[in-house]
């Protein structure tokens, strides 16, 4: 009977399910959003290592309209690998955004040219698909050799192997030594992380005049990752004494570790689930007030019903239990219904770089004791409005 009268008040039903679906939306995407930011997070982890820290010229956090960023030397990369205590593998670059890749008749734009010392793949933890990667003989001898990212690949050569093979780079010629291992989008999407080539520092400084002296970056990494607090606060001494600095100055340089990466997405996804979490309480609350408002109307409106109901001897929990089935039933389908908003959003936005969505079953356990929840916390009240008519009134259509 429940059923049946929600098939009967179909307008009003309508808006119940409409309401409560919106704000089962949002929970659905606050929880997929989360989700997706945490698988982020420990791919972004796992990329960086646990075990390393980039060392950027100039401070990001205190950086000044005409500061410098090219505050690093070789000089300090050579005194972090041989005054540093437990430092495996120390790796300078720079880098050469916006350059053109030509291979024959196809180019291939907006490339970011790294150049770097020996064993780039490895202070990254980055795999080689093919070939071998940049060594220390190349950035001694100034070699025109590079190690491709997957998306250069796949655009210049496509499923032909480009080890051997010659690209162009500003016109240089630079004969391909190795590819890496595709990683993908990184940082919701915003930044290819494959869209690359490795090639030696020596010789992106020479062939694209750039400064010899400064770099913008150091990686290093350390033999483990049980003290990175302590490796990272050796490294700021020893660099803040390179730089001839007072205890009065800033840092000219900046620390970034896997530790500050996940500080900075936990800000991230507080600020997103606080935001979302908002735009659900409140989407949900309007769902459950429309739904206690109409529920109210109808058991106006129905009043001869139930009081013929407990005329012929209905009990007044059978009354309570039919409101309460249609409420339910109602926000059941308005939770369904707001699921499928939800992940449809969610994919929305995961097309547009916007968020990194992930479907969980939580999200459906969620989205499905939610609206139920909401169904009996507003239904009811109408339900017992419903239950304590007096049957003589109501049939009398004074209820």
């Amino acid at each position: 009977m429940g059923f049946g009268a929600l098939w009967a008040y179909r307008l009003r039903s309508f808006f119940v399910v409409l309401g409560v679906a919106f704000g089962i939306a949002s929970l659905t995407l606050i929880v997929t959003a989360v989700d997706g930011a945490n698988r982020k997070a420990v791919e972004m982890v796992e990329m960086f290592g646990p075990d390393a820290a980039l060392l950027f010229g100039g401070d990001f956090r205190k950086r000044a309209v005409g500061t410098r960023v090219l505050t690093l030397s070789m000089d300090d990369a050579r005194r972090i690998e041989n005054s540093l205590p437990g430092v495996k593998l120390v790796v300078p670059m720079r880098m050469k955004p916006g350059q053109t890749v030509k291979l024959g008749s196809r180019n291939y734009q907006d490339v970011q040219v790294v150049g770097a010392t020996g064993d780039y793949a490895g202070a990254w933890n980055w795999p080689l698909a093919e070939g071998r990667d940049i060594s220390d003989d190349d950035v001694a001898h100034g070699a025109k050799v590079a190690l491709l990212g997957g998306t250069v690949v796949r655009e210049l050569f496509g499923e032909d192997s480009p080890v051997g093979q010659v690209v162009f780079i500003a016109n240089i010629p630079f004969q391909v030594v190795g590819t890496l291992v595709t990683r993908g989008a990184s940082g919701g999407g915003h930044a290819d992380v494959d869209n690359r080539v490795i090639v030696p520092l020596s010789t992106l400084m020479q062939r694209f005049n750039l400064d010899r002296k400064y770099f913008r970056a150091i990686r290093v990494k350390f033999l483990d990752a049980e003290h990175m607090d302590a490796h990272v606060e050796n490294m700021r001494s020893l660099v803040r004494h390179q730089h001839h600095l007072t205890p009065e100055q800033d840092d000219d340089f900046t620390i970034l570790t896997a530790d500050e990466i996940l500080k900075f997405l936990s800000m991230f996804k507080g600020g997103l689930a606080l935001f979302l979490g908002i735009t659900a309480t409140i989407a949900i609350l309007v769902g459950g007030f429309v739904l206690a408002n109409l529920f109210s109307l109808s058991v106006s409106e129905r009043s001869e019903e139930i009081g013929l109901k407990k005329a012929l001897g209905a009990h007044r929990s059978a009354i309570m239990v039919q409101f309460l089935v249609e409420a339910c039933g109602l926000t059941l389908m308005g939770g369904v219904l707001g699921l499928f908003m939800g992940l449809g959003l969610g994919q929305f936005l995961s097309r547009l770089d916007i968020l990194t969505i992930q479907f969980s079953w939580k999200a459906f356990f969620l989205a499905l004791a939610g609206s139920q929840a909401v169904g009996l916390v507003f239904g009811l009240k109408p339900a017992k409005q419903a239950a304590d008519l007096d049957p003589i009134r109501a049939l009398r259509g004074e209820g």
